[in-house]
Formats: C-alpha cells, structure tokens, sequence
C-alpha cells in the first residue's frame, strides 16, 4: 500500500529479464523507504465455462489474500520472489523461511483454491 499497491500484477518484471529477485527485493524497500511495511500476496482464480443453451461463458472468481508486512534484511531460501521479505501476520518468520508445507497451509493460493473447491461442491 504506501508504494501505490506495486508491484502488483508486474512483480516479476521488476526482478528484470534476468529475474534478479533480490534486485527487485531492494528496489520494494528502496521505494518503501520507511513508510509503513504492510503488505499483502494476493491469488486471482477464475474458471469460464460454456452455459448451456446461451453463446456466453459463466465465470467465477475467487480470491486468496494472506496480510503481513515487508522485513529487510531478506530471511530464508526458501520459497520463491519477494518470499524472503515478506512476514505473514502472526509469525515471526517470512514465507522464505517457511518449509513448503507450513506456507502452503496459509497461503494466497491455497485460500483461493479453497473458495473455489468450496464453490464446486455447489455448482
């Protein structure tokens, strides 16, 4: 939030064509630049299908979001991105240092894929 809600959707091009993580890594806390921390990941999972008798698509979304704020220096090797600086609310680790395991239990996409299984036990 205090950066415009960047890098949003483009946060792999700011690790640029190399995919430089911890460049990009930097240049979020440089432009952060002691302004408040927060953060959020957030997963966008949408499924189109045909609807019977009709030339149109049903779509449904769903959306994962796991708050927490930014940490410098970077913690963990785990995980992949902006995982090293980013510290989910309620730990006192970042998702660099979760094991697969522990991150994917809360994770952006599992609520996501939990909404949307959910919602096929309806449909």
């Amino acid at each position: 939030p205090a950066i415009g809600g960047k890098p949003g959707i483009h946060s792999a091009r700011w690790a640029g064509p190399n995919k430089n993580f911890t460049l990009a890594m930097e240049t979020v806390w440089n432009r952060l630049a002691n302004k408040n921390p927060s953060a959020y990941f957030v997963c966008a999972l949408s499924i189109c299908w045909p609807q019977e008798g009709a030339q149109t698509l049903k779509t449904i979304s769903f959306k994962g979001r796991v708050d927490g704020r930014l940490v410098w220096p970077p913690r963990g090797a785990n995980g992949f991105g902006y995982d090293p600086i980013f510290m989910p609310e309620g730990y006192d680790i970042t998702f660099g240092e979760f094991g697969d395991t522990e991150k994917q239990a809360i994770s952006h996409r599992t609520r996501a894929f939990e909404k949307f299984s959910a919602a096929c036990l309806v449909i």
